[in-house]
């Protein structure tokens, strides 16, 4: 996973004085490539492909960028006053953070894509100021920073994980929300992107432009990151999402494809060969399927999710992880491509809330439209339930599981992720698509796969992003079923038998199996746990729900997983913070 690390002295401070060329030195023998970007600001990088540098007008990009081949600077006036910074957006999509030097060569300011796929973390330690996307050890050593684990927020991410892509749950450090700036002069953060903004403001299109808009979207990601150089590999679940990139790759002349991977789990629900098999025969490809990895939850294995600014989320299942990291490192791979974001975007589920929106825009009309009976069918609901549902106008969705049971009733009200605190005015599947959006963020986060390649998730990117939310949830489902536009847009590169799809594969008894033959290590590791001394977890309700009889009824193995790994980042931060 590329990474980097700035450090900016002040204007005035004498660098001999200071630990600048201390940490300089420090970033070289650790392994950093070090580019001095003036006399008082240095920035290291590292990763399995480091990310390079772009300079745009008094702004340097860091990390992958890349030209839009239709860059809609059209919509932001001239009259905005952040109006080269918000066009520049939109000029470039990638993986990147923007650096601004003043004229004393000391960081002025920070801009972040809005991919989100580079952290953007920043803080100041007396005349030094840093930004990095991860902080070493080393660093954390040398500096010995006044941090502190912030409790509230940790008991807001184990309560609502998408808490964590917004606020850290350190307190200290200040995290870049994707799509912002952050001026050092004022210390104001101000957004230069939002998801709202294009939701908002969208033009219709016909179905078959906007079918024509998804096509050149995905193309334009994939070719993307296909250029930046290395070997690649795929990963080919079965389903429409990684299908749909993997057709795409194929397509590609620039892609060097040397692995397409799949995993396939040991129960009938868990493994998707057969529509591998299918995709791999239509794209004229060899599939490599392997067996998922199987074990069970260990002390090591918890401690082996790495536990950076944020918690290890997107490394959840550490069995699986450390597999697939083997495999790339041994095929020598550098990036491996995902379908991973699809689902949000595309509009999966097409529930009770796609009429809702339907409702919204079109009023009284919506009632004769075929997407009132085919939307009923498909949630095999009556027509007047989404009627009813639509009039009322407060829908929200079910949630898909109970809540977690072991966590003590919530103390602290944290705020809205700054995305969904905008977004109160759409309906709610769009709601809900910007809410996959703000998961989305998290999948970029580091895994053990990160630490020998770049895991890279065309979905997410720029292009794709814009091109969906720019388009209604109805249209999206072509008010019938689930990601109806994308299964439409992709008919000709993929098999029937991937665009009619309606199961998806389901790894539920897996890992219920993986965490009860664990439950001697998961047991003490919550019970006996941080969180648990911090009052954030009922001990007896824990104590109740960790066993086989209740895992087999009540499940919750994602909840449990999500706790246990907030836990290691608590134990890693408390032990990293304690050094002094």
């Amino acid at each position: 996973m590329s990474t980097y690390l700035l450090v900016s002295l002040a204007a005035g401070a004498d660098p001999a004085a200071t630990q600048f060329s201390v940490l300089r030195a420090k970033a070289l023998a650790a392994g950093l490539s070090v580019s001095d970007l003036s006399s008082r600001t240095w920035l290291g990088v590292a990763g399995p492909t480091r990310p390079g540098m772009l300079g745009v007008g008094a702004w340097t990009l860091v990390g992958d960028v890349f030209n839009r081949r239709d860059a809609p600077v059209r919509r932001v006036p001239d009259d905005d006053p952040l109006v080269y910074e918000k066009k520049l957006i939109a000029r470039f999509w990638g993986r990147f953070v923007g650096l601004r030097l003043d004229g004393d060569g000391v960081l002025a300011a920070l801009l972040r894509d809005p991919s989100g796929a580079l952290d953007c973390v920043h803080w100041s330690n007396g005349p030094l100021r840093f930004a990095a996307s991860d902080v070493p050890e080393w660093l954390i050593r040398i500096l010995k920073p006044d941090w502190r684990i912030d409790a509230d927020r940790v008991e807001a991410a184990l309560h609502d994980p998408y808490a964590s892509e917004a606020a850290l749950l350190l307190a200290g450090p200040e995290a870049l929300a994707p799509g912002s700036l952050h001026s050092f002069a004022d210390g104001m953060t101000r957004p230069v992107w939002r998801p709202d903004w294009i939701a908002r403001h969208a033009p219709r299109v016909t179905d078959e432009d906007a079918a024509q808009s998804l096509r050149d979207a995905v193309d334009e990601a994939v070719a993307g990151f296909s250029r930046s150089g290395g070997v690649l590999a795929a990963e080919i679940s079965g389903g429409l999402d990684s299908s749909i990139i993997a057709a795409t790759l194929r397509r590609n002349p620039n892609a060097e494809v040397r692995l397409w991977l799949n995993a396939w789990g040991p129960d009938a629900s868990a493994d998707e060969r057969p529509w591998v098999d299918a995709l791999a025969a239509h794209l004229g490809i060899a599939a490599t399927s392997n067996p998922r990895a199987t074990g069970k939850v260990t002390r090591d294995l918890l401690e082996s999710v790495p536990q950076g600014f944020r918690p290890g989320l997107a490394g959840l299942d550490g069995l699986h992880d450390a597999d697939w990291a083997s495999r790339l490192k041994a095929a020598g791979v550098d990036r491996i491509l995902t379908g991973k974001g699809g689902d949000g975007l595309f509009i999966q589920p097409a529930d009770l809330g796609v009429y809702v929106d339907l409702w919204r825009q079109r009023g009284w009309k919506a009632l004769a439209s075929p997407a009132l009976v085919d939307l009923a069918r498909w949630n095999e609901r009556s027509v007047w339930s989404l009627i009813a549902n639509a009039r009322r106008g407060d829908w929200r969705p079910e949630p898909t599981s109970a809540p977690t049971t072991f966590l003590n009733p919530r103390q602290f009200a944290a705020s809205p992720h700054p995305w969904l605190g905008h977004a109160g005015d759409l309906g709610p599947a769009k709601r809900l698509q910007i809410l996959g959006l703000v998961q989305g963020v998290g999948f970029h986060g580091p895994s053990l796969q990160t630490q020998v390649a770049e895991v890279i998730h065309p979905l997410l990117a720029q292009p794709v992003v814009e091109a969906c939310l720019a388009l209604p949830t109805p249209q999206l489902t072509l008010g019938r079923r689930d990601r109806g536009l994308a299964r439409h847009a992709f008919l000709d590169r993929l098999p029937p038998v991937i665009t009619t799809r309606r199961s998806k594969g389901e790894m539920t008894a897996f890992y219920g199996r993986m965490i009860a033959d664990g439950l001697d290590v998961m047991r003490p590791w919550l019970l006996d746990g941080r969180l648990a001394s911090m009052g954030l977890i009922d001990r007896s309700k824990a104590e109740s729900l960790l066993t086989r009889e209740s895992l087999a009824w009540r499940g919750g193995y994602v909840d449990i997983m999500v706790a246990a790994t907030i836990e290691g980042w608590v134990r890693a931060w408390e032990r990293r913070l304690s050094v002094r």
